[in-house]
């Protein structure tokens, strides 16, 4: 069983240490995130998360010792991406810090190109520049997409401002991971504080707030009729769709395209345009759901590495009632055709 990973990140600590300021202002509460005192626990048999000193240490690596650890757990392929939240960092210093960072990770993919592939950071408080790079990440260094950590600034993606980001995209044919970052002060404020801090920091991103905050991405761009206008752009949603699959029934019993205005409605576009991993999140119900709601021809897997150990991805793998064609269409084959991994 060949097996292909997607939402497998690296840490560029020059971008992480720009970053810093604007991190420490609104969200200092992330510094308390995956600590040991409070594990979690991605399913049966499985160890608990890394510690984030530990993570962003692994995160650094593009060698040799993420080659290992693949090895380990018999994972062929990752897709790797940055999670290090180039939108906050000063206007002055974002295109150098993305481009260095984007030629970093295509010259890993380059030195293992079997076993590595990338998807490019882009300079979203520029439109103008993360077009350009988009194109030079894509067409020069061969990078299969894009991923953006959280917001890429104060509001979310349907923002005009960002179109001639996505239509770029769209024309390129890669595909946009929309990944999950902290909530909004106010809204941080407003939803999860007020109890103990630990609590609070962990509610307000990996245990909901986060996910919440890229499902309304994801929910956003198509109210905002951005695939009826760009019908080729495809987007991935981690950690099984980020909730909004388990409601996509009701939103399309409150809003109808009778009331949105688009032609299709939100169930239709959500299963043309985007597809879903479990970021690690080893859970059989979920998978189960999301079986019977998108169907398989929409999953592609992923651990959420080096954030998550690798322990038992094969294991729960094969522990799945599927047949051979369709366990290799959510190990390998889904991911080969939408990062189009065979073309020349």
């Amino acid at each position: 069983m060949t097996l292909i990973c997607i939402e497998e990140h690296a840490i560029d600590q020059p971008i992480a240490d720009a970053a810093g300021p604007v991190l420490a202002r609104e969200a200092p509460y992330l510094r308390m995130q995956s600590s040991s005192s409070s594990p979690v626990r991605p399913g049966p048999g499985r160890r608990t998360a890394v510690d984030m000193p530990e993570a962003i240490r692994l995160g650094t690596d593009l060698g040799q010792e993420r080659i290992d650890r693949m090895d380990e757990h018999g994972i062929d392929m990752q897709i790797v991406s940055w999670t290090s939240p180039i939108q906050l960092v000063p206007g002055d210093q974002a295109i150098g810090l993305c481009r260095a960072a984007n030629d970093r990770l295509s010259k890993a993919v380059a030195a293992r190109p079997g076993r590595l592939q990338g998807l490019a950071a882009l300079p979203w408080q520029q439109p103008t520049a993360a077009v350009d790079e988009l194109d030079r990440a894509v067409t020069d260094l061969g990078l299969r997409g894009v991923l953006i950590l959280g917001r890429p600034g104060t509001g979310f993606l349907d923002d005009p401002v960002y179109q001639p980001v996505l239509d770029r995209i769209a024309a390129l044919r890669v595909p946009l991971y929309v990944h999950p970052f902290y909530p909004v002060p106010q809204v941080q404020q407003a939803y999860y504080a007020g109890f103990a801090d630990k609590v609070s920091a962990e509610l307000s991103l990996g245990g909901w707030g986060w996910h919440h905050e890229a499902g309304i991405h994801v929910l956003r761009l198509i109210l905002a009729g951005v695939f009826e206008r760009l019908p080729h752009l495809q987007v991935i949603s981690g950690h099984w769709g980020e909730m909004v699959p388990f409601y996509l029934s009701r939103l399309d019993d409150v809003l109808s395209p009778g009331d949105t205005g688009l032609s299709r409605t939100i169930t239709e576009t959500y299963r043309s345009n985007v597809w879903v991993t479990p970021s690690g999140m080893f859970h059989r119900p979920q998978f189960d759901f999301i079986r019977t709601v998108l169907g398989l021809d929409r999953l592609i897997w992923s651990v959420d590495y080096p954030f998550l150990h690798l322990d038992g991805t094969r294991e729960f793998l094969d522990d799945l009632d599927l047949t051979a064609g369709e366990r290799e269409k959510i190990t390998h084959r889904n991911a080969e055709h939408l990062f189009r991994l065979n073309d020349a």
